[in-house]
């Protein structure tokens, strides 16, 4: 594999936020997901679960509700008490409407994707007409006592079921009148808390389910106001449930961490008649489930451990499908960090501040696996906070150090940063080009000279970066078709001649940065670009998809390599294919041209495309595997891919010099121990 001075950094602070809340979209197989710092995630599970899209979050925007309608828009509702529709193509907000009704705890579309009705702080459920490029107030239905929690729509829209505190309603939407109220305790005696209904759902049937603060979910007949049946899943909440399309299926997440899944299931053999029994119990988060959806294979569950779990459901896929996996996302498919290779600098990107720091060295050699002691220790150098209530979009180092940019979303950010010995001072460059904004991605040259800023509608701006601390803006580059959607991903060559591009439609752009015009646009393929790089000596452009595949394009050729067309005439190796984190970045050594080395969340891998590629039948070890086979063995398993598995969850790796790695790791439990405790369990024979 090659012997490097590796820098492990574990200093990397960042506690992802928890989930809050979740909508999924049948249509198009793509699910929303709300954090609770306010950011909104999308996930395509057709593209092998990435995460396509994200809009950075807002101090004074909470998202307690997300939902799609016709159209395929999205839109989300919180403690603010607006309504806001996202603008999916440009990643940002298109709109707010205020609800009037004080905080909004709930939100959901009918059937048709045509209304929109939210459960409001003042008691109140308000319905909302959808129309081209907004919303329309329509009316208010009747108003009882207590801030409406959760609310659903019948399938057929013609009522809607509201739970609020110790009951819920049933209303009818057409007259607005409440036509039934249930009280969830009456049957409950010496009640001395009062019952919240968490979470609430409405079926073809007319049965209504719920669950609430006493652990419980029931099944009512809201016609008679009676419980039809009732388990109790938890000792403490029952925080969400979901159901599927068929309705013959729900899942439920409890305060405790634990998610259960319901069936409808015959009483007897070849019975008509049907009861819910709770089947599976699962115990993937630690922390309270708050959010969970239902798609038509799997079951998906968001916790505030920040885990996103998507569990398939075994009877719906094919045995022998990659569907079948587990899957957990916990850290974002983007890359949060950036490194300066010339002063050996990193910069840590947080939700509203950066960090940046210098790696620390040693003078001591040794043998692989050894540990070196460090002479000079990594050092803070600043901290730079972003004003106002904006999340930061993107940043990034220049790779001498000297320049630091960021985004939040309405405003774009050039510092000069000047290291003398032990001091340090940065200084805003004081007047900077008005741009689109907001940016998705900043990448300086190689040579600290120019920055490249991914924008919205296919577009990417050229900063001339001035010395002692200026800039010009020097052109815009576009797509000779145009492009609705924000570009994501930027990667620029070392000898500054072409920077290739790839936005929201998946379409990857090459331009020449020596006439500033479109070079050529690389075939298309139908899966979302994790990462992208072109490789320093034969400005050879390498691609990672969602799907695992790994393509070679020739810039100067406009074509596929050779390399790349027998990669994809004898296929990957299935255990490469069946990996579930995307490639995040791509990085090469000048000294082995060779060499491609890139990585995921949980693998370091060297790719040499001068050895053969791996069949099916040959292991795909990692190195410490292969470490202790005899050398016999060992010749008869090389091949093209070197793994690496030491470190995880692995953030960002990448080459200060040909002999030196830099990666950055964060392990699950550092965050966690910065968590709320869970609720402790009884465990047996403690």
């Amino acid at each position: 594999m090659g012997e490097f001075e590796v820098h492990r950094v574990r200093f990397f602070g960042l506690v992802p936020a928890g989930v809050r809340c979740l909508a999924y979209q049948r249509r198009a197989g793509r699910l929303a997901l709300a954090r609770t710092d306010g950011a909104v995630e999308i996930y395509n599970f057709g593209a092998n679960y990435f995460q396509e899209k994200v809009i950075p979050g807002h101090e004074t925007r909470s998202v307690e509700a997300l939902c799609w309608v016709t159209g395929d828009r999205l839109f989300g509702a919180g403690l603010s008490g607006d309504i806001t529709e996202y603008d999916l193509a440009r990643l940002c907000v298109s709109h707010s409407v205020d609800g009037c009704g004080g905080p909004i705890w709930s939100m959901e579309a009918n059937g048709s994707g045509t209304q929109l009705a939210i459960g409001c702080e003042d008691g109140s459920v308000k319905l909302f007409q959808i129309v081209p490029g907004g919303i329309q107030f329509e009316r208010n239905l009747d108003r009882r006592k207590g801030r409406i929690l959760c609310l659903s729509w019948h399938p057929s829209g013609s009522h809607i079921v509201a739970g609020s505190i110790d009951i819920f309603h049933v209303l009818d939407v057409s007259s607005g009148l409440t036509v039934q109220t249930v009280m969830v305790n009456y049957h409950v005696q010496k009640v001395k808390r009062e019952c919240i209904v968490w979470s609430i759902a409405f079926l073809s049937s007319g049965t209504v389910i719920t669950s609430d603060s006493f652990g419980r979910v029931q099944f009512w007949d809201w016609e008679q106001g009676t419980v039809q049946e009732s388990y109790t899943v938890s000792a403490s909440s029952a925080l969400s449930l979901a159901v599927s399309e068929s309705e013959d299926s729900l899942i439920v997440g409890t305060s405790s961490g634990a998610t259960y899944q319901f069936q409808l299931l015959p009483v007897k053999m070849d019975s008509q008649e049907k009861r819910w029994v709770r089947t599976k119990p699962f115990q993937y988060h630690t922390h309270d489930v708050r959010a969970v959806a239902h798609s038509s294979t799997a079951l998906i569950s968001g916790g505030l451990d920040a885990q996103l779990v998507i569990r398939p459901l075994m009877e719906k896929v094919g045995k022998k499908s990659y569907d079948v996996a587990l899957r957990k996302f916990t850290f974002p498919h983007r890359r949060l960090v950036s490194c300066a290779k010339k002063a050996r600098l990193l910069l840590f990107q947080f939700s509203q501040h950066l960090e940046l720091w210098r790696l620390g060295s040693t003078e001591e050699t040794g043998k692989d696996g050894e540990v070196l002691h460090l002479c000079r220790m990594p050092e803070h150098l600043v901290q730079l906070k972003s004003k106002g209530p904006e999340h930061i979009y993107c940043s990034c180092v220049s790779p001498c150090g000297s320049w630091v940019a960021y985004c939040t979303a309405s405003r774009f950010h050039l510092c000069r940063v000047q290291c003398e010995g032990n001091s340090i001072s940065i200084k805003k460059v004081p007047k900077v080009p008005k741009l689109l904004l907001p940016a998705y991605q900043l990448q300086f040259s190689s040579n600290s000279r120019r920055l490249f800023i991914a924008s919205a509608r296919g577009s990417i701006h050229v900063l001339q970066l001035l010395e002692p601390g200026g800039c010009t803006h020097l052109h815009t580059l576009q797509p000779p078709s145009g492009s609705p959607e924000a570009v994501y991903l930027l990667a620029s060559s070392t000898d500054g001649l072409w920077l290739a591009a790839v936005g929201g439609d998946w379409v990857i752009h090459v331009y020449d940065l020596k006439y500033f015009k479109h070079h050529c646009t690389v075939p298309t393929y139908n899966c979302a670009v994790t990462a992208l790089a072109i490789h320093p000596l034969i400005n050879t452009l390498v691609i990672a998809y969602s799907d695992q595949q790994l393509f070679e394009f020739s810039i100067l050729k406009k074509k596929y390599t050779s390399w790349s067309r027998m990669v994809q005439q004898r296929g990957l190796h299935k255990a490469w294919l069946e990996r579930d984190a995307p490639i995040t970045h791509i990085t090469f050594n000048p000294k082995k041209p060779s060499h491609i080395l890139l990585h995921d969340l949980y693998m370091f891998c060297i790719l040499d495309k001068s050895l053969p590629l791996p069949k099916n039948s040959t292991l795909l070890m990692n190195q410490n595997t292969l470490k202790q086979l005899p050398e016999t063995a060992r010749k008869q398993e090389l091949h093209a891919f070197k793994i690496c598995k030491k470190f995880q969850p692995l953030l960002f790796a990448d080459l200060l010099d040909e002999n030196c790695l830099v990666v950055v790791e964060r392990p699950i439990m550092d965050f966690k121990t910065q968590l709320p405790l869970p609720i402790q369990q009884k465990k047996f024979g403690t």
